[in-house]
């Protein structure tokens, strides 16, 4: 059931300058939604106000700052802003930032929606909060709860996200509000997959790594285990699950948005090859098996999803290639490279 049939929606999405942002205000105003975005950053000012986007430059964290926001009218919240590792230097590091975003600033987006009357809001999260569940080859469903990892570079993330989470429960059961929240593997797509935060410092990713020998012809190395897999999703994908949870009147609770299928490195590699490598080239992958690669093993159930939600995933990891390599030529996600340029101090 579709409890839009008869009126557009009106949508506030916040961190929508970021990158499940773009892609997600894009989507929306193709299948008719009124969308509002919202980040504390500017850099997409510009690209939403050509998409016809009422655009606001807000800090969540500062509850003055939200009351700048309408008071009626919105159907529903998106957060999509957050703290997380691979955005944070060794020297802009501090732990309070996880919690004043991560917590105090989805606490302040609930009041506003209990305040405004909004009757729902969702939230996106990460699976790094159970990680003591992860077994090669074993689905977590969402039944299973977390186990968070209390050290390491994902430790604060972690613990900020689930606090996050269990506010959202507190006011989807206490005033009634339709609280749902996507628990996302790694998302896959153009725009912030060429250099991150790894433990504090820049790193190019191991996804462009690929992808820049597969372009240069160079061979691709596979350090440690290559049938080693993760379940990784496209963005369209996550973005589709936003859509059909918008519109659903009885969806509610924790969603694993998965692929449901690892993909191995020797996989990835060999896609990659077919999708950017030069034509009729004899390209390699060499094997490193005296290497680490510091992967983890994951898989995650997408079961309630399918039957709650009626969403599946689509994009194969061979169609994901080819589809990111159309939206890096088309060039209308510029800002979000510019943006990652910015954040980690590299020239254009």
């Amino acid at each position: 059931m579709d409890i839009f049939m008869n009126t557009r929606p009106r949508v506030l999405v916040v961190g929508a300058a970021g990158f499940i942002g773009t892609y997600l205000v894009d989507a929306l105003i193709r299948d008719d939604f009124d969308v509002t975005a919202v980040d504390i950053n500017d850099i997409a000012k510009e690209h939403f106000a050509e998409q016809g986007v009422a655009f606001e430059m807000i800090n969540i964290t500062d509850p003055m700052e939200i009351s700048r926001l309408p008071v009626d009218g919105f159907d529903a919240v998106v957060n999509l802003a957050c703290v997380q590792p691979a955005n944070i230097s060794k020297e802009k590091y501090n732990p309070v930032d996880y919690i004043s975003v991560n917590v105090i600033g989805v606490l302040n987006l609930l009041e506003y929606c209990r305040t405004a009357k909004i009757p729902k809001m969702i939230i996106a999260t990460s699976h790094r909060n159970t990680k003591g569940l992860w077994r090669p080859g074993k689905k977590i469903c969402e039944n299973e709860g977390r186990a968070i990892e209390f050290t390491g570079e994902y430790a604060m993330f972690s613990i900020s996200e689930s606090a996050a989470e269990d506010c959202l429960k507190h006011y989807t059961r206490e005033y009634g509000l339709q609280g749902i929240a996507f628990r996302l593997p790694p998302v896959y797509g153009y725009g912030p997959h060429t250099i991150i935060f790894k433990n504090g410092e820049v790193t190019t990713t191991g996804f462009q790594a690929f992808i820049d020998c597969a372009i240069s012809g160079r061979p691709i190395e596979i350090w440690g285990d290559p049938e080693v897999g993760r379940d990784i999703i496209y963005v369209k994908d996550v973005v589709k699950a936003f859509l059909l949870a918008l519109r659903n009147p009885e969806a509610k609770g924790l969603y694993n948005i998965s692929s449901g299928r690892p993909l191995s490195l020797r996989q990835q590699a060999e896609e990659t090859l077919k999708v950017f490598g030069p034509r009729g080239s004899a390209q390699q992958i060499v094997f490193r098996p005296e290497l680490s690669n510091s992967i983890d093993p994951f898989l995650y159930d997408n079961e309630k999803a399918r039957i709650e939600l009626g969403w599946l995933p689509i994009y194969s990891f061979a169609d994901l290639l080819i589809d990111y390599m159309k939206e890096m030529e088309s060039g209308r996600f510029i800002h979000l490279i510019e943006k990652r340029r910015q954040l980690v101090g590299k020239p254009q």
